[in-house]
């Protein structure tokens, strides 16, 4: 026990000692991730089912300066919970000061996006998201090794890796447990299921005049009478989004080889998939300022009328991206039903917020 004390040292212990952790507990409980009734179940690896001790490291992982290169920014530095898991940014800030290319996703719902992670799809599970943060050099800017080490010597983690994990000494927490302690974690980001629209999708509230008007045009209800707003297709109910990645006309370009951020395509090299980015949901889109993958829409306002005039011309543009004819009534209606959207609660809900901070 002594040996066990000199070697939890939050990042100063020495490096041949490891400790036993054998002595500590291990009996992880089960946990199940809480979602809307009206939401589908929601998938995990089987190698990395929720407990509550999983869930827990997570949370304090998530919200640890420690994996960044000077332990100053972490996972919450680009995602906030007071801006819907965003960071207000049109573009995000590592910890050398320098500006990413991409505005940082909303993580609310994360743990439904099977079709792949990022605004390119690059990762496809959180496990492996998890991972490219703490490398990348314009985010967090460090090694796993580093990191690993720093975990290994801290007067903590050792214990609560041991607790969620059942490992049997220090050298055993690797980048793969600390990944899938954050993706329990971030799986736990889901909607309360209580903002207006879902209250009013539960017969527990109701729409008023402009929101059930823009709920209309939103989905197309009424075609004879109301315009379409053209937005189910890419952002349908419950989720509202699809998941799939579309070329949405925010970028003016002739050929692909003009196209500054060739999205998708990068990822894939698929020529068909250069311009194309995830759609993302808007759940707490009057949250999540500015919008696009370049945050080159500093406003709502902004993104109406980007959708109202067509989007620039662009090679490759999706056929649903087509001028929407909405005079300046029914376009205030739309963004109404749009308010609708905000979920306070998931803002507000402490299990997914600091534990650093009580």
């Amino acid at each position: 026990m002594f040996a066990i004390l000199l070697s939890c040292g939050d990042g100063n212990g020495p490096d041949d000692m490891t400790g036993d952790l054998e002595h500590i507990a291990y009996g992880p409980q089960p946990a199940e991730y809480k979602i809307p009734p009206f939401y589908p179940k929601m998938d995990f690896p089987a190698d990395n089912a929720p407990t509550k001790e999983g869930i827990d490291l997570g949370r304090r992982l998530f919200y640890d300066p420690i994996l960044s290169r000077d332990s100053t920014m972490g996972c919450f530095s680009c995602h906030k919970q007071e801006l819907a898991f965003t960071d207000g940014g049109a573009t995000s800030i590592g910890v050398d000061g320098i500006k990413g290319r991409r505005s940082s996703m909303s993580l609310i719902d994360i743990g439904y996006n099977y079709k792949g992670l990022f605004w390119d799809g690059r990762a496809s599970t959180l496990e492996q998201q998890a991972l490219l943060p703490v490398e990348d050099p314009v985010e967090l800017h460090t090694t796993w090794p580093e990191i690993e080490l720093r975990l290994r010597r801290s007067k903590t983690y050792p214990e609560l890796f041991r607790k969620a994990f059942g490992i049997k000494d220090r050298k055993e927490i690797t980048k793969a447990l600390a990944a899938k302690a954050i993706a329990q974690f971030e799986r736990t980001i889901v909607s309360s299921g209580k903002s207006k629209f879902d209250l009013f999708k539960q017969n527990l509230d109701f729409l008023d005049y402009d929101e059930s008007e823009g709920l209309d045009m939103y989905f197309d209800k009424q075609p004879f009478i109301l315009p379409d707003a053209q937005c189910g297709h890419c952002h349908n109910d419950p989720m509202f989004t699809t998941n799939d990645y579309f070329n949405n006309g925010i970028s003016s370009a002739r050929f692909a080889s003009e196209f500054i951020d060739k999205g998708r395509g990068e990822f894939t090299k698929d020529t068909n998939d250069i311009g194309k980015f995830r759609a993302p949901s808007l759940r707490n889109i009057m949250l999540t300022a500015p919008y696009m993958h370049d945050g080159s829409l500093k406003d709502i306002d902004a993104v109406m009328d980007h959708y109202m005039s067509g989007g620039h011309p662009s090679t490759r543009r999706d056929p649903l991206i087509v001028q929407i004819h909405l005079d300046d009534i029914q376009r205030k209606q739309v963004l109404a039903f749009l308010k609708t959207l905000t979920d306070e609660e998931v803002l507000r809900d402490t299990t997914l917020s600091n534990p650093f901070k009580r």
